[in-house]
């Protein structure tokens, strides 16, 4: 029972650091032109 008191607050900062995460990535733009990454590598260089 000891363990839940340690996990559980473990578990919601992780959840917290995933979500400021996946903020960070969207505004400094790394979901913009999803389709121009994925042709990048097709082209020749």
């Amino acid at each position: 029972m000891e363990i839940l008191y340690f996990l559980v607050p473990l578990s919601v900062v992780l959840v917290y650091l995933i979500i400021i995460g996946v903020w960070w990535a969207i505004h400094r733009g790394q979901f913009d032109e999803i389709d121009v990454e994925g042709e990048r590598i097709l082209r020749d260089s």
